[in-house]
């Protein structure tokens, strides 16, 4: 099946207008012809099927034959995750979490960061690219880039979690994920955490956790993570 994502459908909708660059890859790229079923998401859990009545390439219109409502994952994965120095590892981080099944992600800038400036707008295709490959019909939703202490002040329910490399008592994080839970795990630079971040985020009620005995790269790291919410809520 291949997914196409258009934000703006409703319930209501009955007609897809599909923008340039689609239309060119329905038309040119899949050689789609009028009539050929098509399949939509809104990236808030509805599946659109519909029928194609025109197929130009600068502008494929289809019509809508059903919707259907996808049941929303069992568990809500916040990731918090400091931007990489190399920029592609973070895109790679982007999409592979997207396809695993993450619910939000915060760019989050760090005493140790050494990147602090992303292109969201990208970030964004990324995410978009990644929901239709795996087709999947909710989008994780990418927030703009916030300072550490500016995101541990902001309120936050569920379980809640850093993962650092000091030397200090942790835990497990694959010990404590509870099933159908909001989780909220921060993952820092490639300079890891401050101790003051971590002394910060533990007197706000984050636990203090490891993803395993090696040392992980911040994209890594944050894979790991929320491969292990995923696998917990099998």
């Amino acid at each position: 099946m291949q997914l196409f994502y258009n934000p703006n459908l409703t319930k209501e909708s009955h007609q897809i207008i599909f923008d340039k660059d689609e239309s060119r890859h329905i038309a040119k790229v899949l050689r789609k012809n009028i009539n050929d079923e098509l399949h939509i998401t809104n990236g808030k859990g509805l599946l659109f099927t519909a029928s194609i009545l025109e197929n130009h390439i600068k502008q494929c219109i289809a019509q809508v034959v059903s919707v259907d409502t996808k049941i929303k994952p069992k568990y809500n994965l916040h990731l918090a995750v400091a931007p990489t120095k190399m920029n592609d590892r973070y895109e790679w981080f982007l999409e592979k979490a997207t396809e695993i099944g993450v619910s939000e992600i915060t760019p989050i800038i760090c005493d140790h960061s050494e990147r602090k400036v992303i292109k969201h707008d990208r970030f964004e295709r990324i995410v978009q690219s990644a929901l239709k490959q795996s087709l999947q019909c909710y989008i994780p939703k990418l927030n703009p880039t916030v300072n550490f202490n500016d995101f541990i002040h902001q309120k936050h329910t569920g379980q809640l979690f850093i993962a650092h490399c000091e030397e200090t008592k942790k835990q497990s994080l694959k010990q404590l994920i509870q099933q159908k839970k909001d989780i909220t795990i921060l993952i820092g630079p490639e300079g890891d955490f401050s101790v003051k971040e971590i002394e910060t985020a533990t007197e706000n009620n984050f636990i203090p956790v490891t993803l395993g005995e090696t040392r992980l790269r911040t994209e890594t790291a944050a894979i790991v993570a929320c491969h292990s919410v995923a696998f917990v809520n099998e």
